[in-house]
């Protein structure tokens, strides 16, 4: 573990510690940022990841590196962490991480801790794509997407030409990746080269020949999720969610480039889809932030295809519409009194995740 204080003096005697987790991903650079502009409290920033030169560490006061979240030293030196550094809320942003803290919220409870995560079982549905579109059809709502759970070949082929193949194009993915990680888009008027040159379909849009060779090639089919393809407009619903109530929702469009380097957003009121996310947050339990993201089908009607648990890369673009969503979830899990929220419809943010620089000597700088 490797510890570099980089405190700043504070000028405010309502300081709280955050302690953010994953601080190497991309787009935390908004997250700290709309961290220290709340009027609500004085942050002070712990920033852990497991990379050593994780971009994130020019940007919080106090960093340190972690194990992965798969080891058995996580919790303890996360912990350890924060009992040193006098951490009053933990921020996870990393997907991965979020059950095994979830199973340690005694651990840091006993520190004074609060950790910002539904508890395992909600995690179990929300995590779990198949799990989810499962519990979405228990409820008859119709922004359930089509969809198989697939674990042979032959479970595979058949859910993709019942979905329509060749004549619709497919999706599949692992059901417990997120943010699109894993997820491959069967197209049969796809460009072969790339995947054939590779062989392996690494790009987001392969075809059936391409992708199903390698698939059969492993030494267990995966478990995966197929479901139709949703070609429309993207929305996202960024939620705050309590044990009794959803006090905050916001939606915004949602369009990233292809590299996923940029986004933009568009603060949309779609009361329709922040009805569905309040409904689903209190039928899952959600508690803390939580994104879900929703496509426009072939016909122009909205699907919930992700939901994550977590305060999402992308909710700082709420930030100019009033809506400092990470920093009301540090005072929920504070047990401070909500502001009124009052959001400004019809704002656009883009976002560019930063690089950051910094050459011994010189003063830190993001571009």
């Amino acid at each position: 573990m490797t510890l570099l204080d980089t405190t700043r003096p504070s000028s405010r005697d309502d300081g709280v510690t955050v302690l953010v987790t994953g601080v190497g991903y991309p787009a935390t650079s908004g997250i700290i940022s709309v961290l220290r502009q709340t009027d609500a409290f004085d942050a002070r920033i712990v920033g852990v990841d497991t990379d050593p030169d994780a971009c994130g560490f020019r940007l919080v006061d106090t960093a340190a590196t972690v194990p992965t979240a798969d080891s058995g030293e996580f919790i303890p030196t996360v912990a350890e962490i924060a009992r040193r550094e006098g951490v009053d809320v933990l921020l996870p942003l990393v997907a991965s991480e979020l059950r095994p803290l979830s199973e340690a919220t005694d651990t840091f409870e006993e520190l004074g801790v609060e950790v910002m995560v539904s508890d395992p079982d909600t995690l179990a549905v929300a995590c779990d794509s198949g799990e989810l579109y499962g519990a979405l059809v228990k409820q008859c709502l119709p922004i359930t997407p089509e969809f198989y759970r697939v674990s042979t070949s032959k479970e595979f082929i058949d859910a993709v030409y019942a979905l329509g193949y060749p004549t619709r194009s497919v999706c599949f993915k692992p059901p417990v990746e997120s943010e699109m990680r894993g997820l491959r888009i069967l197209d049969p008027d796809a460009d072969q080269t790339d995947t054939v040159a590779e062989k392996t379909p690494s790009s987001l849009v392969t075809t059936l020949d391409d992708a199903f060779p390698v698939l059969e090639e492993t030494a267990e089919f995966p478990n995966l999720v197929v479901t139709e393809y949703l070609p429309g407009k993207e929305y996202c619903v960024d939620v705050l969610a309590g044990a009794d109530d959803v006090p905050v929702a916001v939606s915004r469009t949602h369009d990233e480039t292809s590299d996923r380097e940029r986004f933009e957003s568009t603060i949309e009121e779609c009361p329709s889809l922040i009805r569905y996310a309040r409904e689903l947050s209190s039928a899952l339990g959600i508690e803390y932030n939580a994104t879900f993201r929703f496509k426009q089908d072939a016909t122009g009607h909205p699907k919930l295809f992700e939901l994550s648990p977590r305060v999402s890369r992308s909710s700082s673009a709420c930030i100019d519409a009033g809506v400092n969503m990470p920093a009301l979830g540090v005072q929920y899990a504070l047990g401070q009194d909500l502001p009124e929220v009052d959001i400004e419809w019809g704002v656009h943010a883009t976002q560019n995740y930063q690089d950051v620089l910094s050459t011994s000597g010189r003063e830190t700088t993001t571009i």
